[in-house]
């Protein structure tokens, strides 16, 4: 693919085969992601109905991604066929300078300068390095759906054919353009490289991302012996050993020893973690300071690193809204081009040269002789025309030459890649062109408070009850099938008192009310939760209870055996330290923030004094049904973001235009969230949704140059500005002008930075 008109064209194809249902194609890495249903689809039949439109593919395995961005800094082989085919250009377009100057007179070499010298130079061009592509062009043609190719082809085949009609009969008139096909593939496939070395830097943050897993491990074997072994071929279960400055090579357990260890690659954390027995490590973190022993967990394509990669990919794939009118226009570009050159060419011959002479006495000042060997001069650098007909040829040529749907191609895609690459190399993982527009056009920001606001560890700090510590053993038992931060409380402080978990089963949860299940020794059905909740199951209440629970502040965890009211348990978690910075850069972005809680009217008020709510921006006591209803109440004043921990918050994260996880490392796959913020700082919200409006900036700039580009040297290359200013746009500054176009846009993207 070289062009949005190819995207176009790779787009319809896929989506006219059965069983796909969605298509996502990316200029940049010339990749598609498909929704393939299994039923339906067959990938064989997809590669085969790219493969005769002109559009050569193959499938590529999740296995295969990581490898892929690890090894892709080595130029391929295209890459060094791509560089012969320019120097092989660069060497014809050198000969034929030397003709120029030996045709003027300034050097006299023998046979250089000569017509059948140029004629010879434009064969070897079209044959050698011009061959891809005519090929190319011609295959998009008879797909219908012409591509840049097409255009360039149909510039440098029309000068050629033109200028062998005007060698073989001198009768007819015509100049030759010998030296435009030589010139124009030069220009065009200098442009193409340098193209494609700032393209190759786009995707550098991914790849280093993609470097941080080693090649080789130290797996650990039964019998204490040591080997050094090949990432791909460790298994979950197995042992490996991490040396002091060791970058792990999976996901595992630490089993022992004691470390810090460097996440800051995959989530942007500062601070190093403290590792030790029970801690779970993602691949590409970097081990400091000790030896550890890990435990395999995922390897491959299931490590964190690898679906970090994947969604990475998948997000540089999917387009912005903004792209839509580019990519339509791209789709139609080559026609309205072509049908453009052939009215150009016709206006020139049938009338323009006649209504206007004098643009023919303009081009061919200065000429110092008219015919050689009885032909017209060899026109040079697009001057010279002295017949109507080599004028429009020459305009025509020139038109089909310096329209460029590279740049409307590459305009989104490019900014969107670098944008997605350096999101991830800090730990913002944004899901698609679509996502980062969302973002940079945010009216409300809505925060869940327990493990958002919150550092989502809280702490068990008092409780009420006749008998605590049977309490806390029931309690910690049913609440170990659940991750919710308030479980985590209670199993923390069972383990303090050392109490024993007992077995359960049969446990449900009811979202935003609590748990229930049956415990092993425990008569009655066991239910842990919300106060009110409790309550309205008919357990016995005692007014004391209701007393202690209005007096404390934090969360409060009613427990109750059967219909027995055991007591209440008093849970307070403490703020993120970067939550104020947060919340005020934020404001200050001119963001409406508002704070909805599933917690009791105390705790909730209480932290939203804290952090400067007012009451109506808070929520409280709320289940995730009036969370959806307060949701759609905002949309209709503006665009709204939830942020939530990306598991309690699915609908919630789901319903609003932007659903933001914080802090869910080991939950990047999940189907809720467009925007994922690893680790554990708030402060990187802000930096992202600024990273966001950046990016559609940068979008916006892109676009106004393609569209501009294109709007004013199309009409000057067909001759708007000759009968007044006498400026006539030559074929080759065509090429290189169409050819500068598309890395402008390439450049503007790489200048991108996130804050």
């Amino acid at each position: 693919m070289k062009c949005g008109g190819c995207v176009r064209s790779v787009e319809r194809t896929l989506l006219e085969q059965p069983g796909v249902e969605r298509v996502d194609v990316n200029l940049v890495s010339r990749a598609a992601w498909l929704d393939l249903s299994p039923a339906e689809g067959s990938v064989e039949r997809l590669l085969k109905a790219l493969s005769d439109r002109g559009f050569p593919a193959k499938e590529r395995s999740l296995e295969e991604q990581v490898a892929r961005s690890r090894g892709s800094h080595a130029a391929g082989p295209g890459w060094w066929r791509q560089w012969r085919q320019l120097m092989v250009a660069l060497v014809l377009l050198l000969f034929s300078v030397l003709g120029h100057l030996a045709e003027a007179g300034q050097l006299e070499l023998p046979l250089i300068g000569s017509l059948p010298f140029h004629a010879s130079l434009a064969t070897v061009a079209l044959l050698g390095p011009g061959r891809p592509i005519l090929i190319g062009g011609v295959k998009a043609a008879r797909a219908g759906a012409p591509s840049m190719d097409t255009l360039v082809g149909l510039g440098v085949g029309s000068a050629y054919l033109a200028s062998l009609v005007a060698l073989i009969w001198p009768q007819v008139g015509w100049p030759c353009f010998f030296n435009e096909p030589v010139m124009l593939l030069g220009f065009v496939l200098l442009g193409r490289f340098l193209e494609e070395r700032a393209r190759f830097r786009t995707g550098q943050a991914l790849k280093q991302l993609a470097q941080l897993q080693p090649d080789t491990a130290r797996l650990l074997l039964a019998d204490g012996v040591i080997r050094e072994v090949r990432v791909g071929a460790l298994r979950p279960g197995e042992r490996v050993q991490l040396l002091a400055g060791d970058r792990i090579p999976v996901d595992g357990v630490v089993l022992d020893g004691r470390s810090a260890v460097d996440v800051s690659s995959l989530t942007g954390e500062p601070l190093p973690l403290e590792a030790e027995p029970g801690s779970e490590l993602d691949a590409g973190s970097l081990n400091l300071e000790a030896t550890l022993t890990l435990e395999v967990q995922r390897v491959g394509a299931e490590t964190a690193l690898a679906r970090i990669i994947r969604l990475v990919e998948q997000a540089q794939a999917r387009r912005a809204p903004i792209q839509g009118l580019a990519d339509r226009v791209a789709g139609r570009f080559c026609y309205g081009v072509i049908a453009l050159a052939l009215s150009t060419f016709l206006f020139w011959w049938l009338f323009g040269a006649e209504h206007w002479p004098q643009v023919l006495q303009a081009s061919s000042m200065g000429m110092s002789h008219a015919h050689q060997v009885g032909h017209p001069h060899h026109a040079g650098l697009g001057s010279g025309a002295e017949t109507p007909i080599g004028l429009s040829l020459q305009l025509s040529i020139a038109v089909l030459v310096v329209a460029c749907p590279c740049a409307l191609g590459l305009a989104t895609p490019t900014v969107i890649t670098v944008a997605t690459g350096l999101a991830a190399r800090r730990g913002w993982l944004f899901r698609g062109g679509d996502v980062i527009e969302k973002a940079a056009g945010l009216d409300h920001v809505v925060f869940d408070k327990t493990g958002t606001l919150t550092l989502g560890r809280p702490m068990v700090t008092a409780v009420q009850s006749r008998d605590p510590e049977r309490l806390l053993q029931l309690a910690a038992s049913l609440e170990q099938n659940s991750r919710h931060p308030l479980a985590h409380a209670l199993l923390q402080e069972a383990q303090r008192r050392e109490l024993k978990l007992l077995p359960s089963v049969n446990v449900r949860t009811l979202a935003g009310d609590g748990l229930q299940g049956v415990l092993e020794g425990v008569p009655a059905e066991v239910s842990v939760g919300n106060p009110d909740w409790i309550s309205n199951q008919g357990v016995r209440w005692s007014g004391d209870l209701d007393a202690w629970q209005g007096s404390v502040e934090g969360t409060v965890v009613a427990v109750a055996e059967g219909q027995e009211l055991l007591g209440m348990v008093q849970i307070e978690d403490q703020l993120r330290a970067d939550v104020q910075t947060a919340l005020l850069r934020l404001r200050n972005e001119g963001l409406d923030l508002a704070v909805f809680s599933g917690d009791r009217m105390a705790a909730v008020k209480k932290l939203g004094h804290q952090l400067g709510f007012s009451e109506a921006e808070l929520g409280w006591q709320m289940r995730p049904e009036q969370k959806l209803e307060r949701l759609e109440q905002l949309r209709q004043s503006g665009s709204v973001a939830m942020v939530g921990d990306g598991i309690n918050d699915a609908p919630a994260l789901a319903a609003a235009d932007l659903g933001i996880a914080v802090g869910t490392g080991t939950q990047i796959a999940q189907d809720t969230a467009d925007m994922v913020l690893l680790g554990d700082r708030l402060d990187n919200l802000p930096d992202a949704l600024l990273l966001a409006r950046r990016t559609l900036a940068k979008v916006r700039q892109n676009l106004i140059w393609a569209f501009g580009y294109n709007l004013i040297a199309l009409p000057i290359a067909a001759g708007v500005l000759l009968p007044g200013q006498g400026l006539l746009l030559s074929p080759p500054i065509a090429a290189l002008l169409m050819a500068l176009s598309s890395i402008t846009v390439v450049v503007n993207a790489l200048v991108l930075r996130p804050a």
